[in-house]
């Protein structure tokens, strides 16, 4: 399938490794100009080598203001403008119960998974508007539409990440720029990797009987029965960057395995 994706100018956040990096080689694969961007210099660097093509990189803290300006203010004075924002920052510091989280791991929390969407595409939207043609897509989670018992800052965020996603679609639709969310589960990336690490070792198990063990006490739903890799979120983020998707706007697509049970 020809996705005409080659002339595009694409901006990755958080894709210094697992599913943003992943989003980005595979953008790279189609021939975009590519954005990787991240707070770590030297893993941003290794990343650009790695993935060739027309990469280039932004140093920057997305949840502050001033860097989600820099990093779309480097976007276009390096390729001239941005037809495509992933916004794949997110996480939690911490996952725990709720009576262990405090109110500065809620607001950080906020911050990174729905004020870093908020203010990357804030600074992106002008360009998309003038050239009438723009992707926004969110990188959300299962836990926004299944929240888990644990950690229910991170739930709680990425469900506002969903609502913004619709919010934007009603109010740029006319501007011809689209915006979805991709709601991954139980993804291979470097965080999961860890916490499987650390399981085998207080079990001493292989990882991945770790791994089996993880997706029968925490999600039994995954009716595949195994997590996902990084790649399988990529490609339907690079399909709906595409004129092939040029009729969908404000649809959140599960990336899950079938995780989640409601229709």
């Amino acid at each position: 399938m020809e996705l005409g994706l080659a002339s595009k100018v694409v901006l990755v956040t958080g894709s210094g490794k697992g599913i943003g990096r992943a989003i980005a080689e595979a953008f790279v694969r189609e021939g975009s100009s590519v954005v990787i961007n991240g707070r770590h210099k030297e893993e941003l660097e290794a990343t650009a080598r790695e993935l060739g093509g027309k990469v280039h990189w932004v140093t920057a803290d997305v949840t502050e203001a001033e860097g989600a300006k820099r990093t779309v203010q480097e976007t276009v004075r390096r390729f001239g403008t941005i037809h495509v924002l992933v916004n794949n920052a997110g996480g939690a510091s911490r996952f725990g119960a709720f009576e262990d989280l405090t109110d500065e791991e809620w607001l950080d929390a906020y911050k990174l998974n729905v004020l870093s969407a908020v203010r990357i595409t804030r600074a992106a939207l002008p360009y998309m508007q003038k050239q009438r043609w723009g992707r926004v897509i969110n990188i959300s989670s299962e836990s926004g539409v299944q929240p888990d018992p644990i950690m229910p800052h991170y739930n709680a965020a990425k469900s506002a990440l969903n609502s913004f996603t619709k919010s934007l679609s009603k109010a740029y639709g006319k501007d011809n720029i689209l915006v979805n969310t991709v709601s991954p589960a139980f993804i291979r990336t470097p965080l999961l990797d860890g916490l499987l690490e650390q399981r085998a070792r207080e079990r001493e198990i292989s990882v991945d009987e770790a791994e089996k063990v993880v997706l029968r006490e925490f999600r039994p739903n995954i009716l595949l029965g195994r997590a996902g890799k990084p790649e399988e979120t990529a490609g339907i983020v690079v399909f709906l960057a595409s004129e092939q998707a040029s009729f969908i706007t404000g649809s959140n697509y599960r990336v899950d395995g079938g995780s989640v049970a409601s229709i």
